[in-house]
């Protein structure tokens, strides 16, 4: 069984992560390391912002999105965030 922390993880990187044992993966990006704890943003139909100790458990890290991954992401991503805000024309 794999288990890894947060403090594994570099600031302004896109990380696919199963948290726990059988969760759906979940897309994240560390936004600031402090002595002891990472503020980061998990990405899913809205953004959660939110503080981790460094020693929170995670269970796998799958994957280190490349930028060029990282990028067709947030295109899709935030495109599909706009669909929802547009007005109806009737």
């Amino acid at each position: 069984m794999n288990m890894y922390s947060y403090a594994l993880l570099e600031p302004e990187c896109y990380y696919l992560v199963q948290e726990k044992d059988q969760e759906a993966l979940t897309l994240l990006q560390v936004k600031v390391i402090a002595d002891t704890s990472m503020y980061i943003i998990k990405y899913g139909e809205t953004m959660q912002m939110e503080w981790k100790k460094k020693s929170d458990p995670i269970f796998d890290i799958i994957e280190l999105l490349s930028d060029d991954v990282a990028k067709a992401w947030m295109k899709v991503y935030y495109s599909n965030e706009d669909a929802y805000y547009e007005e109806d024309d009737d």
